[in-house]
C-alpha cells in the first residue's frame, strides 16, 4: 500500500499527530512539508548477516560520515548526500502508553532538503555564525549499526544508534545528545550517497546550547 495513499480512521488520526516510531522512516517524511519530493523507500524482511558485502559497506560508510562530522567538514559532507534528500529530527513529546504517538504533529527540530542543508553549511563559512565560534568540539560515537534490503537493489535501509559528545569553550559543561537514525542509503557510481535520514532522540527536551551541528 502506498504511503501517499488517503486513509480515513484510527490510522489518518495518528499520522496527523505524530507516528509512533515503526522502524521505517519514511512516515515522518510524508508528514512532513519538505518531505514531499523524498524516497519512500521501506526495509524489507530481517537484517542482513553482519558479515554480508552491503552491511559492512554500509557500516564503513556510517563509520567515515562520522568522522566527517566531527572534523566540521561540512562541504565534503554535503558530497555524501543526494539531491533529493530529506533530513529531518521530530520533535520529541511525552504521552500517554497508548496514545499511538511519541512526536509532534508537523513539528522538527531539523526538516531540511538538499538546498537548506547548504544553506546552512554556507553560513557556517561566515562571520556570522557566533554560535560557533569558537567552535565546538564535536565526537560522534556510532553503535548498534543494522542493515536491511529494499525492493529497491541499489537502496539500503541502514539503522543506527548515536551518541553526540560536544564541548564549547572553557566554562560550559558538555552536552550530551543521544538519539537512533534511520538512513536511506542509495548506490551512486561506486559509491553510496544518503538520501534520506529519520533521526529520533531520546530526550523531549535536549540538552544543549543550540543545534548548530548535524547528527
Amino acid at each position: 500500500m502506498s504511503l501517499d495513499a488517503a486513509t480515513t480512521g484510527p490510522k489518518a488520526e495518528q499520522d496527523k499527530a505524530g507516528a509512533k516510531p515503526t522502524g521505517n522512516g519514511g512516515p515522518y517524511s510524508a508528514q512532513s512539508r519538505l518531505g514531499g519530493h523524498a524516497p519512500r523507500t521501506e526495509r524489507t524482511g530481517r537484517a542482513l548477516p553482519f558479515d554480508d558485502p552491503r552491511h559492512l559497506q554500509a557500516h564503513h560508510w556510517m563509520v567515515e560520515e562520522a568522522y566527517i562530522l566531527d572534523a566540521q567538514n561540512y562541504s565534503d559532507w554535503l558530497d555524501l548526500l543526494t539531491e533529493d534528500i530529506h533530513y529531518i529530527m521530530p520533535v520529541r513529546v511525552t504521552t500517554a502508553l497508548t496514545a499511538g504517538y511519541d512526536s509532534a504533529p508537523h513539528m522538527a527540530h531539523f526538516d531540511e532538503n538538499k538546498y537548506s542543508l547548504s544553506r546552512r553549511v554556507a553560513r557556517f563559512l561566515t562571520e556570522h555564525a557566533w554560535t560557533e565560534d569558537p567552535p565546538s568540539r564535536l565526537r560522534h560515537h556510532i553503535s548498534n549499526v543494522r542493515t536491511f534490503a529494499t525492493p529497491n537493489p541499489e537502496e539500503l535501509i541502514v539503522d543506527t544508534a548515536v551518541l553526540l559528545y560536544r564541548s564549547r569553550g572553557d566554562v560550559r559543561e558538555a552536552s550530551v545528545i543521544s538519539a537512533g537514525r534511520e538512513d536511506l542509503l542509495r548506490k551512486v557510481g561506486d559509491g553510496w550517497q544518503l538520501a534520506r535520514r529519520t533521526i529520533l532522540v531520546d530526550d523531549s527536551v535536549l540538552r544543549t546550547q543550540n543545534l548548530a551541528i548535524f547528527l
